[in-house]
């Protein structure tokens, strides 16, 4: 496919702009863009989603019922690590986190209702090599359904994971922290994102607050199942990027990036901010299409 152009459609979740003096590209108005995780504003305490504009639908399809996000484990995950992912990933629809989601619906009534399942997990060795462009990317789902035998599922989301020695060279750690996008791929029209273990980049892509110490004692990991939050809502609700966004191409978890809403502390010391699946995490907010606000729950 002719890969969509990665482009900042929104902060969150990035490098701070003044560690590497990267501008962020402005949204060109025409929505065929990935939906990007992008820069971390410089001034992290301040909300990036622009609230005074409303999110509003386009027409294009939204993922109703059942969706099932098939984790894509590249290159070295300890067993701890992915389940720190698992249980996020298990438990999420369970959350009245997602209850959000369910404000976004279709001209038929039809909401991003879920639930969300765990499907089956791919653990891939570095079969594109520790350089990735965006291409791979999209040849690591596609061999993780030939190779590895995940379904064709149109109502799923493949996540590619990748460890904290890989590199995505279009832009991860400089640019942004996670994407989706969809892709034509054997045959069906696909939906996948991109998150990474941010060990060459902490003070860009995990919560100011769980830099030192997170939830699950594991603070890259824990810091990119925030990244996986925010991906895996904007897929919900604009998985073909033409049905959810506002004026100036934000889509949901954009218009929420770095605000946390009231935070608890956990017993190691961590912030966290919801319970999922018995463990404690911290994810963005979630921008609710109904009363047109961030928000930890609807």
């Amino acid at each position: 496919m002719l890969l969509k152009t990665i482009a900042t459609a929104a902060a969150f979740l990035g490098l701070a702009a003044s560690t590497f003096a990267v501008t962020p590209t402005p949204y060109s108005g025409i929505h065929n863009k990935k939906g990007v995780a992008g820069l971390r504003p410089a001034n992290a305490t301040a909300p990036t989603g622009k609230a005074s504009v409303q999110i509003t639908y386009h027409g294009g399809p939204i993922m109703t019922g059942k969706i099932t996000v098939y984790p894509i484990f590249y290159g070295t995950w300890s067993t701890a690590q992915k389940s720190i992912v698992n249980t996020f990933i298990g438990g999420l629809s369970a959350s009245s986190w997602w209850n959000i989601e369910k404000t976004y619906h279709d001209n038929s009534g039809n909401t991003v209702s879920g639930p969300v399942a765990l499907g089956t997990a791919y653990n891939d060795n570095y079969s594109q090599g520790k350089s990735l462009s965006d291409n791979s990317i999209e040849t690591i789902v596609s061999h993780a359904i030939s190779a590895g035998g995940l379904p064709v599922d149109t109502n799923g989301i493949y996540a590619v994971l990748t460890a904290g020695d890989v590199a995505e060279t279009s832009g991860f750690c400089s640019q942004y922290c996670g994407w989706h996008t969809d892709a034509t791929i054997s045959g069906k029209d696909l939906k996948y994102l991109f998150a990474g273990r941010a060990d060459s980049c902490v003070s860009g892509c995990v919560a100011p607050q769980n830099q030192n110490v997170s939830p699950n004692g594991d603070v890259t990991t824990d810091g990119l199942i925030s990244v996986l939050a925010h991906e895996i809502v904007e897929a919900g609700s604009d998985p073909d990027l033409n049905a959810w966004y506002d004026a100036s191409g934000q889509e949901n978890a954009d218009k929420c990036a770095w605000t946390f809403g009231t935070t608890k502390t956990a017993s190691n010391g961590a912030a966290y901010n919801v319970v999922v699946g018995g463990k404690n995490y911290l994810i963005q907010q979630n921008w609710n299409a109904k009363t047109q606000g961030c928000a930890l729950s609807a």
